[in-house]
Order: structure tokens, then C-alpha cells, then sequence
């Protein structure tokens, strides 16, 4: 009953809104060119009618799409679409409407697919210099006469470093109508550049193939969808949450039960104040991501956060995670169907549009605030995405590129009567919204200097070759952690942060001084191949071209990252056999310069010591450099700076020379292998 009275009071003002909406004679635009790309969609005919079908709500029919796009950013022609070097896209499409509210518009926004010819087979491609993909989103910009909500509050997040949906500005034209300015942008979905997320196997039941992926919203029910569960807010009604990856009807009882577990240990934990990196809030969810996704909604002070258009998502073996960020045609002081969108209230506790409670827990517990403090202060510094000049440029700019398009915008749907005057009302309350923000979030002190543990990432292997013995490459990876410090770690609550990869330390898991750890893909292939049994086991697979490792505390304090890459100046570790390999601790392992490409197998603990009393002199040196060793040597190896290997010697002594005579001036890198361990050397060619 209570959730049908919300549905009647909210179909209520969104009528009462339509009537505030000045009635306007659409008119037709004759359009010739844009300097955005154009959109064309024809959509097949009906079989009866013999005439282009109307695009419907369910299913998607049938069309062809053009994109047309000079390469070079010069203006898009309407004549150029039959000219192949100026079509960004030339094929076939599925199209359906798409939005809530929206539909009732005049102007509608839709959804779709690209296609192969055969209509059947679903087609990756790149548009406009997006990642390749298949479905895409017409955003129609709905009730924002700034036209830049969206744009906007997407282009920030990206820009704070969470992922949101890539977007271009567009003007489309569907058989023979100009139906105006939209955004092309992505959808939310499953994939490596966009939610990198893998879906969860459909027989996953229990163990850690249950633990993901999922995509979760919260959300009105009035896209069909079922309500999976409902969880309690603060101002009297519940919040409606429904599955988005499995989609409802795949979803099995148990992943159900699972997805929902940890929606409600965040809300016990959060409302129990439970900070705990053990068993409180920090270790069921990516605390930068919710903190993210607060600023920002609560930046554009959006009605629809929380409660409606609110995304998670969590991968397997890794935390629940707040976002992609979705939904801001309702903010920064715009409200059709209300005033909640003011400068001076939090949208999280405003007594409406609330969400569950744990989003109010949250703030209100001094730790997690203490970094929403800290977050927000370090977003809004000189050159930060949040700082204002910044967004002032951002907007400036934005809105040169779409003051042409808007005129024809407004003739078409007349909803953009004065484009510079919205913009300046944007504009005029982030400059009332910050000061607000600023007075009201609180001191960060508590959390300003975080003392992280001195963990290394020191050994990646991200492709390895394949034997007979050893036939899968992905069942082969591993990554080393060392611990530089001169004190044992405790690992509570240390994770692998950056998806793609997902691992948690298991509580009160230790790491003594200067001792190393590995992390495997499969443990006993690592066992079998190298004698010593992993630490633990990590989820999902190494790039093998190129990833952010990410190794942070329960807070989400980085405590160490490395961005390897499979072209130079990286060493070429890229299925020829070698990891990278750190050449010292010391060294920013961020740096290309600081790895080698290594093939040692004997990854036991004494493995990776230094052989004992092994030199390796003069450094500088000018032509001949020297090794010397209390045990047997059995190889050496010599590297330039980027990791390409330059000599190797399989040896059986204690002393050798190696002629540097030959060698470019320069830094290389000198390995010397014995039985105890491997020692390597930075040495400087004169």
C-alpha cells in the first residue's frame, strides 16, 4: 500500500510538472550541418505499412545507422554520408526507447545495439573514440535546458577517477527528422572498459564463485523490472533494489541471497559505527568509491541520488563498490517536480530521496567523514576536477561546442529559450553550493597523515609461456609483495583496490620485515612449478598487455601502485617466458626503468635472497666489470635500462669478468645467480 501511494504521488507531480512546461509548436529544422557528429537512423519499414516503423518502448527493432565524423574535427556535412572516409559508423542497430520520466516527453531517448548485417549477431565497435562495445545509450538531455547536467557531473567523475559513462555530443536525425542535440554515450554493463566486472558464472552456489560479479541499483520499479529486496531509510518509506547484473530472471536464490548479505552487513555495520577493518564497514566496502560517489552527487546536490538511478557493483572476491555515478538531469539547482535540488542541504538526509540508511550511517561516522573531508578538500584544490575555475573552464568550453546546436534545439522542442542564462544559474550555485560544502563536512586532521605499511609489488608475472608441462599461461600468474619495512605488517584489511583483479588479505595476517609473499592465479600450478606453496590465491586474470595494480588499506589509502605495460620502455616480460622483476626496493617500481625481465624459476623463500658475499665492481665502470662470489655462480645476465637483455652466460665459478668495452655510456642492469639466490646490481657505464 505505502509503495502504490509513493507511485500515485509521484505520477501526481510529474503531471503537475508537464503542466509548468511552456506548451510549444514543435517545428521542423531544415538541417544541413553540425560541428558535432551527426546521427542518422533509418529505421526499417513495417512489413504492413510498407512505411519506417515507430521506434517502441519493447522490443528493439531493426535499422541502420550512420555516424558521420571527419576525423580531422572539421564540420560534419549532412552530404557526407554516403563519402565511407567520413563515417564514424556505417551499419546496422536494434533501437528501443529508453528512460522513465523521459518517455512522457516529446523528445524522446532510446537504447541500442550495433549489429552485424545478418541482424542476429551482436557487433563491438568504437564510437567517436569510445571504447569498442555494442550498447549504447541517445541520452534527449531531459528537463535540462543547460543541456550540460550530465555532460557535466560524468565528464567530473571521470576526472576524479572513478569510472562513468564515456560521452560525445551528437545531433540526430531519425528517418528524415531532426529530433535534436543528444549525448551518445555508453551503458552501464559489464566489461573491461567500462564496469570491469566478469558477470557471475550461472551455476555459481556457494565459495568465492558466489562472491561475483554483480551489478545492483537501487531504483523506481517502472521499468518492469521485479523489486529484489527493499531496505529501510530515515524518512519513512523503503528503498526498492533490483538486480541489473544477473538480470532478474537469471538470477539464482543464492546469488540473491549473497548480493543481499552484504547490503545488509554494510547497513549493520554502518549502523552499528563499526570502523573496523577486521568485521566493520571498511571490510565490506571500497570506502574511495562510496566517498566518490557522495562528492559528487552531493556536490550537484542531485534529488535522484541514493534512492533512484543508484548503481553498485562488486566483483568476485572483491568489496562492494558504490557507482557508476548515473542520473544528474535533476540537479545543481534544477527540480521540475520539486525544490529539493538546493545548495544548502545534504541530499542523503533532506527528509525525501534519502536511500537507505547505511548512506547516512555512513557520514555520520567521524572516520569515514574524516576522508570524506579529506577527499572533498584535496578534489577542490587549484588544478583539481572539483575546483572551481576548473569547472568554470569545463563549462565555458562546453558550452562553446553546443551554443550552435542548442539554437536548433530550441526551434525543434523550444526548450532551451536562454541558453547563457541557464548556464550562469549553474555556474552561480556551485559558487553558493562549495562555501556551503565547506562549512558543513567537517575537519579532516583525524586522517590527514595515514601511515601505510612499506609494501612493495616487486614481482609481476602477467603472461606467461606455455609448455606441455605447464599448457595454460593464465594459471601460471603471480604477483610478489615485499615488505621494505624494518617492522612486521599486519595485513588486516590490505586488498587489491583497482578492478580487474581482486584479492583480500585474510585478517590478522602477517608479513615480516623484509620477507616476501606471492599471490597466484592457481596455487597448485604455482606449487607445482616452482616448490613453494603462494600465500593466497587471487581472482580473475593479469593483463596481458597492460594494468593498475593497486595495493591499499581497509580505508583505501594507496600503499603502493604499478602500471605495467607490454611495449617499451617496460622490459618485454609479454609471454616470452620472464616476469618483471623490481631491480631494488628502493626504486619507484611506478617507473619502466626500474624493472627487468626475468626467467628464474626458483621462486623459493631462499630463492629470492642475496647470494651471499657476492660483488659485482667498479661501478662506474669502463671496460671490464668484475663478479665475485663466496658460492658458485651459475649464470649471469647483463640488461640495458629498458629490461632488454644484452648478454648471458651460463657459468659454474665463483669469479668471472664481463667486457663492458662495448657498451654505450649508460645505466645497466647485472644479475648474478647462484644456489643460495639471485643479487642484482644497477651499474653506470662511463
Amino acid at each position: 500500500m505505502q509503495q502504490q501511494l509513493r507511485n500515485t504521488l509521484w505520477r501526481k507531480a510529474f503531471m503537475a510538472a508537464l503542466l509548468l512546461i511552456p506548451v510549444f509548436l514543435h517545428a521542423q529544422v531544415t538541417f544541413t550541418d553540425s560541428n558535432l557528429p551527426i546521427v542518422i537512423i533509418t529505421t526499417d519499414n513495417d512489413p504492413d505499412t510498407g512505411q519506417p516503423m515507430e521506434i517502441p518502448d519493447d522490443p528493439k527493432i531493426p535499422a541502420s545507422m550512420k555516424i558521420i565524423y571527419r576525423p580531422d574535427g572539421t564540420r560534419n556535412y549532412m552530404a557526407d554520408q554516403d563519402t565511407p572516409a567520413f563515417l564514424n559508423y556505417n551499419g546496422r542497430i536494434k533501437i528501443e526507447l529508453r528512460g522513465s520520466t523521459s518517455q512522457m516527453l516529446d523528445k524522446k531517448q532510446y537504447g541500442w545495439t550495433t549489429y552485424e548485417n545478418n541482424n542476429t549477431t551482436k557487433k563491438n565497435v568504437s564510437l567517436l573514440g569510445m571504447p569498442s562495445e555494442n550498447d549504447w545509450i541517445l541520452n534527449g538531455l531531459a528537463f535540462d535546458a543547460s543541456l550540460m547536467r550530465d555532460y557535466l557531473c560524468y565528464n567530473l567523475t571521470r576526472q576524479m577517477g572513478q569510472y562513468a559513462t564515456r560521452t560525445q555530443y551528437c545531433e540526430v536525425i531519425i528517418n528524415g527528422d531532426y529530433r535534436g542535440l543528444y549525448i551518445l554515450q555508453e551503458k552501464i554493463k559489464d566489461d573491461s572498459k567500462r564496469v570491469n566486472i566478469e558477470e557471475i558464472d550461472e551455476n555459481a552456489s556457494s565459495g568465492m564463485a558466489l562472491t561475483g560479479g554483480y551489478i545492483t541499483k537501487a531504483d523506481k520499479t517502472t521499468g518492469g523490472d521485479p523489486v529484489a529486496w527493499q531496505m529501510d531509510s530515515y524518512q519513512g518509506w523503503p528503498t526498492d533494489f533490483i538486480h541489473e547484473l544477473p538480470k532478474p530472471e537469471d538470477i539464482t536464490t543464492a546469488q540473491n541471497d549473497y548480493i543481499h548479505g552484504q547490503f545488509q552487513l554494510l547497513e549493520s555495520t554502518a549502523g552499528a559505527n563499526n570502523a573496523s577493518v577486521a568485521n566493520g564497514y571498511p571490510s565490506v566496502i571500497d570506502i574511495p568509491t562510496f566517498v566518490d560517489f557522495m562528492i559528487i552527487n552531493e556536490f550537484s546536490s542531485n534529488v535522484d541520488a541514493y534512492e533512484i538511478s543508484t548503481f553498485f557493483h562488486k566483483d568476485k572476491g572483491g568489496k562492494l563498490r558504490a557507482g557508476p555515478a548515473w542520473d544528474f538531469n535533476l540537479s545543481l539547482g534544477l527540480d521540475v517536480f520539486g525544490d529539493r535540488s538546493q545548495p544548502d542541504v545534504w541530499q542523503f538526509s533532506n527528509d525525501d530521496n534519502e536511500g537507505a540508511k547505511f548512506w547516512t550511517d555512513l557520514f555520520n561516522n567521524p572516520t569515514y567523514k574524516c576522508y570524506f573531508a579529506r577527499r572533498w578538500h584535496q578534489l577542490t584544490q587549484p588544478g583539481q576536477p572539483l575546483n572551481f575555475n576548473s569547472i568554470e573552464a569545463f563549462i565555458d568550453a562546453t558550452e562553446q561546442l553546443i551554443t550552435e546546436a542548442s539554437v536548433r534545439e530550441q526551434l525543434r522542442w523550444g526548450t532551451v529559450p536562454n541558453l547563457g542564462q541557464e548556464i550562469h544559474f549553474i555556474k552561480d550555485f556551485i559558487l553558493e553550493r562549495m562555501p556551503w560544502m565547506d562549512a558543513n563536512i567537517g575537519s579532516f586532521t583525524a586522517c590527514s597523515n595515514i601511515t601505510v605499511p612499506q609494501l612493495v609489488i616487486s614481482r609481476i608475472h602477467y603472461n606467461p609461456s606455455e609448455n606441455t608441462e605447464f599448457p595454460e599461461s593464465d594459471d601460471q600468474e603471480f604477483i610478489q609483495i615485499t615488505n621494505a619495512g624494518a617492522a612486521e605488517v599486519n595485513l588486516t584489511g590490505v586488498y587489491l583496490s583497482e578492478l580487474g583483479i581482486s584479492y583480500q588479505f585474510p585478517v590478522n595476517s602477517t608479513l615480516a620485515a623484509g620477507a616476501n609473499l606471492y599471490i597466484a592465479s592457481n596455487p597448485a600450478v604455482f606449487e607445482a612449478k616452482h616448490g613453494v606453496a603462494p600465500f593466497g590465491q587471487f581472482q580473475r586474470n593479469l593483463s596481458n598487455s597492460t594494468q593498475k595494480l593497486v595495493l591499499a588499506d581497509g580505508f583505501g589509502n594507496v600503499i603502493d601502485t604499478v602500471e605495467y605495460d607490454d611495449d617499451e620502455p617496460w622490459p618485454d616480460a609479454d609471454g616470452s617466458g620472464s616476469y618483471l622483476q623490481l631491480v631494488s626496493l628502493s626504486l619507484d617500481n611506478s617507473l619502466a626503468s626500474s624493472w627487468v625481465a626475468s626467467t628464474s624459476d626458483a621462486l623459493s623463500a631462499g630463492g629470492f635472497g642475496a647470494v651471499s658475499s657476492t660483488a659485482i665492481y667498479p661501478n662506474p665502470v669502463e671496460n671490464t666489470l668484475y663478479v665475485k662470489s663466496a658460492e658458485a655462480l651459475r649464470s649471469i645476465e647483463v640488461y640495458d635500462i629498458y629490461g632488454k637483455l644484452l648478454q648471458s652466460q651460463t657459468v659454474s665459478s665463483n669469479q668471472l669478468s664481463l667486457d663492458f668495452g662495448a657498451y654505450s655510456p649508460g645505466m645497466y642492469i647485472v644479475k648474478a645467480s647462484g644456489a643460495n639466490g639471485t643479487v642484482t646490481g644497477k651499474i653506470l657505464k662511463r
